[in-house]
């Protein structure tokens, strides 16, 4: 098969590693997600009034009113489509610094930040229906809560009747919604993470059996301040997709007709403060995320798994 396909061979470990990283991830932080969705999507009422005091409060809240499980609204969306999504994520990045590379085999920072962009350009595949279903099961509970519904429990969509709806109604491109506010923040996140994330690992200490690879704990700190710089810099684009891909709202809650006129409208009604609305938890969720997935993969469990050797 020659380089080319030990090259591809190789790319499956990493997509197992990818999948397992983002199930676990997605289990431990997805409360945190849950409480960031309601923090952004919340609408500032005539006389300053919030629904959400601050995270603690939301989170609170939520847990009362909907218990333990009610945390965990539209996990099941993001664990069926995070390997896939982590998959295209890996394989996207490999591709593109390998096919980017300079003739000494190295990469400057505009390419590194390219071949991220570009990655981040390829998810949006999966990741833009998988983001729209999870925030209209994240944020029902908050919609119901605000228009006094009776029962919570009851008021709440599922996954499959979202979907049949969409396609029903607007064809597949109805699970694209908010397509373009989805490409802004995860190529941004993208040119941001896998560049700051090659530096901040390539400080630490190598591995001594000759590989000249960082160890796991210097993988896993690089991982995690990535993430979370990224995180914190894209915050804007995510507050944007949130409200956008909304498809349900609370009476007297403003709808938007596109990316420019929700950055506009959010400016004016709520002010600047409003892009950085629940950027504590997105980078309390981002950053083990991205530790997570660079531990398990640099700690080989899917070469574990099926008896391969790291390369």
């Amino acid at each position: 098969m020659g380089e080319k396909g030990e090259r591809h061979f190789k790319l499956l470990p990493k997509i197992i590693n990818g999948g397992i990283a983002g199930v676990i991830g997605v289990s431990c932080v997805f409360p945190l997600d849950l409480v960031k969705t309601r923090l952004q999507n919340q609408q500032i009422g005539p006389n300053g009034e919030r629904q959400y005091a601050s995270m603690l409060d939301c989170f609170r809240k939520t847990y009362r009113a909907e218990g333990y499980f009610g945390m965990y609204r539209g996990s099941a969306v993001n664990i069926l489509l995070i390997t896939p999504e982590k998959a295209i994520k890996l394989a996207a990045n490999d591709f593109f610094r390998h096919h980017l590379s300079l003739p000494g085999g190295g990469l400057s920072l505009g390419r590194e930040m390219a071949a991220g962009g570009l990655a981040g350009l390829c998810q949006i595949v999966v990741t833009t229906p998988m983001e729209l279903l999870k925030i209209q099961l994240q944020d029902a509970g908050r919609v119901a809560t605000k228009q006094g519904a009776a029962d919570v429990a009851v008021s709440r969509p599922t996954a499959l009747g979202i979907t049949l709806e969409l396609l029903r109604t607007k064809g597949v491109l109805g699970l694209y919604k908010g397509v373009g506010a989805t490409a802004c923040r995860d190529v941004s996140f993208s040119v941001v993470y896998f560049p700051l994330f090659a530096h901040l690992n390539a400080l630490g200490p190598r591995k001594q059996d000759g590989s000249g690879e960082a160890v796991f704990w210097c993988s896993l700190l690089a991982g995690i301040g990535a993430g979370a710089a990224a995180a914190f810099i894209v915050n804007p684009f995510d507050v944007v997709k949130t409200r956008l891909q909304l498809l349900k709202r609370a009476q007297g809650e403003v709808a938007y007709s596109g990316i420019g006129n929700a950055f506009v409208s959010l400016l004016k009604n709520e002010g600047p403060t409003v892009f950085f609305r629940g950027a504590a938890c997105r980078m309390i969720v981002i950053a083990p995320l991205f530790g997570i997935a660079q531990m398990v993969y640099f700690w080989g469990v899917a070469e574990a798994l099926l008896g391969t050797r790291r390369s």
